[in-house]
């Protein structure tokens, strides 16, 4: 059975939100010799842009010799790019585009409604070139209270080949995209497509309801790899076909190609859970809750209060009592990380610690606190995110805890959710002085709590620092912690010292053994 209307699968240009555009070359390989043989018309495969800070991946870019590997592979498909409408201008477009004529199909334009009537004169100057040109435009849940822009479709019709309805923040339901088709309609008769985001699990049926209602080109991509909380699977939307349309998979290789991202899922996670239910629901943004959820910081709790207080404009939900500044009460802090060079010279710190006078021990984080109870000296806990599920669970009971527990200033990022077991002894600082790099990160705090105190030297044990290979997350700490050092060694009349080994740079490193 032939079907109705068009179906482009995205997997490369949105699933590179969790791998920054990088993807294995015997994995693209396999997925282009499977799309090649399944019931998709279009097949896109990146962003094509200008030069952007930061390193970005061979997808974003999508050099000439990438588009024609890929074509070679994908002989028989459409093949797609894709322009971010906020970066790319006309004049952009002769020298962006002309490499592409021999290998693209259409090209798509990511468009925020409010820069509606420029992305007219850029689909303009695309489609003079030969090419099929698409709008696709955010945050389609926003167009009933905000729709004026839908006027500027008048007299399209000649400038572009479809306007894709996106739901950005994956909160649609199916009455809301009947309304806004109908909606849509009334302005234009460009052919209509829909590009659903999964995070209340709606984008099957949204997708469905789009195609009931003259949708004439969808979206998929494989294992529903995309940003945030991803969008509708391509197997699962084949599968569909199949039975409602009879419509032939090759489900030999499809599966196949399923199985090697459904093992590259295991490492980013992609895909809905109860914060990106929660930003669906209420039509937050995915990129916030991407970085929330990234970082491997924040619990679930934590990430969902954040996003409550956004939805009622709340700040913060308590405030703390201060954790008042001193001069000098105390001559150094050693401040305890999360290496495993804090287990390795375990015994040693405690020597030191024995043998200092005037000094207190400063966890950034919580990884290590059991190991130092039995310690004699004054100890704070620098907290934010897991970090006070984590002293619970590594501290059996709570009730040996006698030490003080200091969160971010408020109003903290996240709002504020803290276990009643030590409500009590938990403070927070009055500000973050010394850096603007985080102040939810623990070795900020950690840091600030030294500054409050009055120290004049800081002592760095258990910063390891990561090695060559390692995944995202802890490549994003590694700058964190990287720019957070910096900022510390520009303290004047401070003395700074690792006293551990430590990758991270530009630090003076003595061994912990040379003073005790």
């Amino acid at each position: 059975m032939k079907k109705e209307f068009k179906t482009l699968d995205c997997t490369l240009r949105d699933g590179g939100y969790y791998t920054n555009w990088d993807f294995n070359k015997d994995l693209v390989f396999d997925y282009c010799k499977t799309m090649e043989v399944l019931p998709i018309e279009y097949v896109e495969i990146g962003y094509r842009s200008t030069p952007l800070n930061g390193y970005l991946g061979e997808y974003f870019y999508c050099p000439k010799h990438v588009m024609a590997e890929l074509k070679a592979l994908m002989p028989t498909k459409k093949l797609t790019i894709i322009l971010n409408e906020k970066d790319i201008r006309g004049h952009h477009v002769e020298e962006l585009l002309k490499p592409c004529l021999k290998y693209i199909a259409m090209v798509r334009i990511a468009i925020d409604p409010k820069n509606f009537k420029r992305a007219i004169e850029l689909a303009k100057a695309i489609k003079l070139m030969g090419f099929e040109v698409a709008f696709n435009v955010m945050y389609m849940s926003n167009w009933k209270q905000d729709s004026d822009f839908l006027n500027g479709l008048e007299g399209l019709e000649d400038t572009i080949d479809y306007f894709y309805m996106v739901d950005s923040f994956g909160g649609i339901m199916p009455n809301d995209v009947i309304d806004i088709m109908t909606l849509v309609k009334t302005k234009t008769n460009v052919k209509l497509g829909f590009h659903g985001h999964n995070n209340l699990e709606m984008a099957l049926i949204n997708t469905i309801t789009s195609i009931n209602e003259g949708c004439e080109i969808v979206d998929c991509t494989i294992t529903g790899m995309g940003r945030g909380a991803g969008n509708l699977k391509t197997e699962l939307f084949l599968t569909y076909l199949n039975k409602v349309k009879n419509i032939e998979i090759e489900y030999t290789k499809l599966g196949k190609v399923v199985a090697l991202f459904e093992e590259m899922k295991k490492k980013h996670g992609w895909g809905t859970n109860l914060p990106y239910m929660f930003s669906g629901a209420f039509s937050l943004p995915q990129k916030q809750v991407m970085e929330w959820v990234g970082m491997n910081r924040y619990p679930m709790s934590s990430v969902v209060n954040a996003l409550k207080n956004q939805t009622e404009d709340i700040k913060d939900n308590f405030k703390l009592p201060t954790l008042q500044k001193k001069e000098k009460i105390y001559n150094s802090a050693i401040i305890l990380g999360g290496g495993k060079s804090a287990k390795n010279h375990n015994n040693a710190i405690k020597k030191l610690i024995n043998k200092e006078k005037n000094v207190c021990l400063i966890h950034a984080g919580a990884r290590n606190v059991s190991d130092y109870l039995d310690v004699k000296c004054d100890q704070f806990y620098a907290l934010s995110g897991f970090e006070s599920e984590k002293l619970l669970s590594n501290i059996n009971d709570h009730t040996k805890l006698s030490q003080t527990c200091i969160y971010p200033p408020f109003p903290r990022v996240m709002g504020t959710v803290i276990p009643k077991e030590i409500k009590s002894i938990s403070k927070e600082l009055s500000s973050i002085s010394f850096t603007k790099s985080s102040t939810e990160s623990p070795l900020t705090i950690a840091i600030q709590i030294g500054l409050d105190l009055g120290v004049y030297n800081v002592f760095l044990v258990g910063f390891d620092g990561y090695d060559a290979l390692i995944n995202q997350t802890q490549q994003i700490l590694a700058q964190e912690n990287q720019a957070i050092i910096n900022d510390l060694l520009l303290i004047k009349n401070l003395n700074v010292l690792a006293l551990t080994p430590t990758k991270y740079k530009n630090l003076s490193t003595s061994s912990i053994y040379s003073l005790i």
